[in-house]
């Protein structure tokens, strides 16, 4: 996964995508359709109709960057929206990519008392 820097903030673009689209389609999706500036700095995550594929839109600052994966085995949980678009923060989005449920993650110890 790659670093993003501080204050990125992550959106889920809800709904389905066609995964034929680039770097200038999606641009112009996330224009469109979740009304944001695609040269934010923000990143923005789209999906296809079968849902084991996602792709990542990024302005780095210097050019824009697309990434995309696919799972061999499974589906990404996406929200059930057919618009709009989801805030998710930079560890929801690792665990996305990873393929894990990231609505409901919860953590697994917490401290009591302090030291």
């Amino acid at each position: 996964m790659i670093g993003l820097p501080t204050g990125t903030r992550v959106w889920l673009a809800a709904g389905l995508t066609d995964m034929r689209r680039g770097f200038d389609g999606l641009a112009a999706s996330v224009q469109s359709a979740l009304t944001q500036d695609p040269f934010s700095g923000h990143v923005f995550v789209f999906r296809g109709r079968r849902g084991d594929i996602v792709k990542l839109l990024w302005w780095d600052g210097q050019g824009m960057c697309l990434f995309a994966k696919r799972l061999e085995k499974g589906r990404f949980i996406w929200p059930l929206a057919n618009s709009g678009s989801i805030s998710l923060t930079p560890a929801q989005l690792s665990m996305l990519f990873e393929g894990i449920e990231w609505r409901m993650s919860v953590r697994t110890w917490r401290p009591t008392i302090s030291a």
